[in-house]
């Protein structure tokens, strides 16, 4: 089968590779239908995640057919139509039943990480009970690729760590894909003020198509003034990182309310500053999160009832086998104005 591989900082190539084979009695081999490229893909050509190892196939979602199951998977059968969670779970380990799925001690986030991923023809699922989700019959499948990790991830690492309510002032610093998630998300809590902040005008354009009350270019250095007289000076109640590198953050903590919250998304390669200098008597709570996946359940309702649209993140489509090409158009996002990618098996 054909499989993109990592081979080291830097290095990808399309390989031919076996079709993976059931090894432990909880697993599910997945045809892979489609695929997408995740800013953590990037990140781990860029060397950031250490737990990669050069020779692992990449990517963590996907919808797809089950082709095969071990004889202790008892809620999927062969040709069953499937969502890939980006998080493998037990269900029965002390942090899975915390509902910590991202910690869990034989899972978590280990698809296109620790054991190959979905970006092939092929994957082998963990723990194919609680980490595959059925489609509804008649459902479009490029949508709920979303639902493998995006979705959860701006909703769950954005909005609820974030503490969102009705009412409150929320600012999502970077209007990528998890930002512009974390955007259409945010809306369920009848929010005042939805303000998105990046460097490009496109995808500020997108963000106000989407959603967002307001759009702030941040590329003159003006962005925590213009913020502030949105909100009568005191800034926002929630700030969502959903960048990954120190001035983000940084700008983060410059536009957050007293008593509000940072609600970090980002993947960050790099150390940051926190200014507790400015910060140790605002009484806010910054947080971080892997995500859990732990409502992609209730999120598919939501997508089902049409109450948002995942396919307005896609911009690019590839068949699997120009995935170079597709890394080519996503790494370079601003130039060639693209969100998600999907990559057709």
């Amino acid at each position: 089968m054909k499989a993109l591989i990592y081979q080291g900082p830097g290095k990808m190539a399309l390989e031919d590779r076996p079709v993976p084979q059931i090894v432990a009695a909880t697993d599910a081999i997945v045809k892979i239908h489609k695929t997408t490229i995740c800013g953590t893909d990037l990140h781990i050509l860029k060397g950031d995640v250490s737990t990669c190892e050069p020779g692992r196939i990449l990517g963590h979602e996907g919808v797809g057919t089950v082709d095969k199951v071990g004889d202790g998977v008892t809620s999927f059968k062969v040709g069953d139509r499937v969502i890939v969670s980006c998080i493998s779970s037990c269900g029965v380990c002390e942090y899975c039943r915390k509902n910590m799925y991202s910690h869990c001690t034989s899972g978590g986030w280990i698809l296109g990480n620790k054991i190959d991923g979905t970006q092939a023809e092929h994957v082998r699922i963990p723990h194919a009970d609680t980490s595959l989700y059925p489609i509804p019959d008649g459902a479009e499948e490029e949508g709920l690729v979303m639902l493998s990790d995006i979705l959860p991830t701006g909703f769950e690492c954005g909005v609820l760590n974030g503490k969102v309510q009705p009412g409150s002032t929320v600012a999502i610093v970077g209007a990528g894909p998890v930002g512009l998630a974390a955007l259409l998300t945010a809306q369920f809590y009848a929010v005042s003020q939805l303000i998105v902040i990046d460097l490009d005008d496109n995808r500020l354009r997108v963000a106000a198509r989407f959603g967002a009350t307001h759009t702030v270019n941040s590329s003159d250095g003006n962005a925590v003034e213009k913020i502030k007289q949105l909100t009568a000076g005191r800034g926002v109640d929630t700030a969502i990182e959903a960048v990954g590198v120190p001035t983000t953050f940084g700008l983060c903590q410059e536009l957050v309310a007293a008593g509000g919250t940072i609600a970090n998304i980002g993947v960050h390669g790099k150390k940051v500053d926190l200014h507790l200098e400015t910060l140790w008597d605002r009484n806010i709570s910054i947080t971080t999160r892997l995500v859990d996946a732990a409502t992609t359940s209730l999120l598919l309702k939501v997508v089902q009832s049409k109450k948002i649209d995942p396919t307005k993140l896609i911009t690019h489509h590839f068949p699997l086998d120009r995935i170079i090409d597709a890394y080519e158009t996503f790494s370079h996002a601003a130039q060639n104005q693209a969100l998600k990618v999907i990559l057709t098996a």
